[in-house]
């Protein structure tokens, strides 16, 4: 049956579709047990910050979760979503911004609308799912690029203005800020240099650097000091702003085109006005509380800092996200799982092949500010543990509950 097999009957909740419930925090429940919790995307710990909660409840008490109903090109719109729309293009810095039902079909629908079948998409071969299955809707001709090498980024840009000559399309290029997996920020500076040589547009995916990223939390462009070549700016509110939707911002031209031209938006209710209340007051304290992004990456180096010192390869990340690679096969990574949540009541994403490659397993950490010191050495020192028994060969000869 494999080594999922084995546990069938808890494998539902368990290593799918789990229920972690409580407090939205670094300390929740998960199956009666209390556990550390190193699994969700609260990077700034907005979601139940205070002032996010107490504008979330009084927007919900005067406006109810229907208004507005409709789609926003037909009866969807109101002043606090064009007033979120302004407030998050200034931030990024781009001329104007549209916002998103959801950031997954918000940006494969972006994709859809942006090409035709006589352009040409190039792409980072690790490109998140949502990339991916936007390209997968172009009608015209794709070519991808090797993760984050502009060498090969180069020759893809060779075969696409080739291809473009001959089709009077034009190029648009997609990467990501961050790298939701690897943590390695996507080389946007290099990539904007590549337009003294060829012409293209660049779209970047800045889901997990919105809010994250660069000396005012406006993203992966600002970090890298290239925010003026990055045409296309996509951003989520599920991470930072611990909310539902996204939104891209670019020129009034480009935004215009989407608003009228986006299927998944023109055919889909407008983003509730509690959420959209709730995001402005997300957004402020975004903007006016830097301690909380000071917190999260204080946390982040710390606990990166300490794998390091203690033997772990944690890859070529240089964000927040923190990967922990290990050598070992699917029975292992299964045994692993089990064995922090049963004893050491630590919870945290584990990764194996295909996204990674085989032979290895990897362990995803997502600090956040709610952190502290305390959880982070006492998940060094479960680590540092599981470690060992990888090494003496104990995850492949006995089940790790109760041990």
């Amino acid at each position: 049956m494999g080594p999922l097999g084995q546990h069938q009957k808890m494998a539902h909740g368990y290593f799918s579709f789990p229920k972690l419930e409580g407090e939205i925090g670094p300390h929740m429940m998960f199956r009666g047990k209390e556990h550390l919790i190193w699994s969700l995307n609260n990077y700034l710990g907005l979601a139940n910050h205070p002032e996010v909660r107490k504008a979330d409840t009084d927007a919900t008490a005067e406006y109810g979760l229907a208004y507005p109903m409709g789609a926003r090109m037909m009866s969807g719109n109101s002043n606090h979503h064009e007033a979120l729309e302004r407030e998050l293009a200034e931030f990024v810095g781009k001329q104007d911004s549209f916002l998103l039902n959801y950031g997954y079909q918000g940006i494969m629908s972006a994709i859809d609308a942006l090409v035709d079948r006589h352009d040409v998409i190039v792409y980072d071969a690790e490109s998140h799912a949502c990339i991916i299955d936007g390209v997968r809707l172009h009608q015209g001709k794709r070519f991808v690029y090797t993760h984050n090498d502009m060498d090969s980024l180069e020759k893809q840009l060779e075969r696409a203005t080739r291809w473009v000559a001959n089709t009077g399309g034009a190029i648009l290029v997609i990467t990501e800020g961050v790298f939701g997996m690897s943590g390695a920020q996507g080389k946007l500076k290099e990539i904007v240099d590549l337009k003294s040589k060829f012409n293209f547009r660049l779209l970047i995916d800045d889901a997990h650097g919105f809010g994250t990223m660069g000396p005012t939390g406006a993203g992966t462009q600002e970090a890298q000091g290239c925010g003026e070549g990055v045409d296309i700016y996509f951003g989520t509110f599920a991470k930072s702003m611990a909310g539902i939707g996204a939104f891209i911002a670019s020129t009034e031209v480009i935004c215009n085109f989407l608003r009228y031209n986006m299927r998944s938006q023109t055919f889909a209710k407008s983003l509730p006005m509690p959420m959209v209340i709730g995001l402005r007051k997300r957004l402020e304290l975004l903007k006016s509380k830097p301690e909380l992004r000071e917190k999260l990456w204080f946390i982040a180096t710390s606990l990166q800092n300490g794998l390091k010192q203690r033997g772990f390869d944690i890859g070529v990340t240089d964000t927040m996200v923190t990967p922990v690679f290990l050598q070992g096969e699917l029975q292992e990574a299964t045994a692993i799982t089990m064995d922090l949540r049963e004893n050491y009541g630590i919870f945290c994403s584990i990764v194996m092949y295909p996204v990674i490659p085989k032979g290895l397993i990897m362990l995803r950490l997502i600090p956040t500010a709610l952190h502290t010191i305390e959880d982070v050495n006492r998940t060094l020192d479960a680590y540092s543990e599981i470690a060992e028994k990888l090494k003496r060969g104990h995850y492949k000869v006995k089940s790790t509950v109760g041990v």
